[in-house]
């Protein structure tokens, strides 16, 4: 059955809104969630001159109470078939070798784990009570062993892998379905800041197909391009000596900004 009311947060750009239009025909309501306002009413217009039913809710996914608050009383309204959380955010170690910093670090953990988090965990009660819908949570292929020129960044997607497998686990009997999305670098404003190699990036609607089909067939894993998703676990297999000496040649910087 395609989903009829979708959930979409990191709506203003990159995936989220890619995907927001994707599923973007007559019929279809979408609630998108984003910060930036001019980008978001942006997406929600491009959506609902397709046909779509649109609501947006500028909200930063880091703050759970009000964020669940407003979804709780979207899903009254109109009950959610599918959670999309693809909200995040990205940085870097600094050109002159230093570390990130604690507040760096925490903005990414804040927005990527925790904000995936806050939006999953307020509608997960009334998906098991409905026994159905299916929620998505993005990850990325740097969550698969850890870059040392992004650790947080790593540390945050690592754990939205490891929380949506749990859930996947977790949900099964109740006939919730999950998927974990594990991309490689893609043509976003995001990749954009990124200053080094960029293996296999893939344009954003390529991207969106391939996460499309993989939802549409409920797929437990979207995992691309598999080349290097094969490669990054390779270095976390190989000795830890040997993975971090490979890793550490992939030189790279993130500019500042989100």
């Amino acid at each position: 059955m395609k989903p009829r009311h979708i959930l979409v947060t990191g709506a203003s750009s990159g995936l989220g809104a890619g995907l927001a239009r994707s599923y973007a025909v007559p019929g279809t309501r979408l609630t998108l969630v984003g910060r930036d306002v001019a980008r978001l009413e942006a997406t929600a217009q491009a959506c609902a001159e397709q046909g779509a039913d649109t609501a947006i809710g500028i909200f930063d996914v880091g703050a759970a109470e009000p964020l669940g608050e407003w979804l709780l009383a979207q899903d009254s309204e109109h009950a959610f078939d599918l959670l999309l959380a693809c909200a995040g955010v990205s940085a870097g170690t600094r050109t002159d070798g230093q570390t990130e910093g604690r507040e760096l670090a925490t903005l990414q953990v804040r927005s990527n784990l925790l904000g995936t988090i806050n939006t999953i965990e307020p509608l997960l009660p009334r998906f098991i009570a409905r026994n159905r819908g299916q929620v998505a949570l993005v990850s990325s292929i740097a969550g698969l062993r850890g870059l040392p020129y992004s650790p947080a960044y790593s540390a945050s997607k690592a754990g939205v892998r490891a929380y949506g497998e749990a859930l996947r686990a977790l949900l099964a009997p109740s006939g919730v379905a999950v998927s974990v999305i594990v991309p490689g670098f893609f043509d976003t404003p995001m990749t954009d800041r990124f200053e080094g190699p960029k293996p296999f990036m893939l344009s954003l609607d390529r991207t969106v197909g391939i996460v499309r089909r993989g939802l549409d067939a409920r797929r437990a894993r979207i995992t691309f391009p598999q080349l290097l998703a094969l490669g990054t676990r390779a270095t976390d297999l190989m000795p830890a000596w040997l993975g971090d000496r490979i890793q550490r040649r992939f030189r790279f910087h993130i500019r500042a900004g989100r």
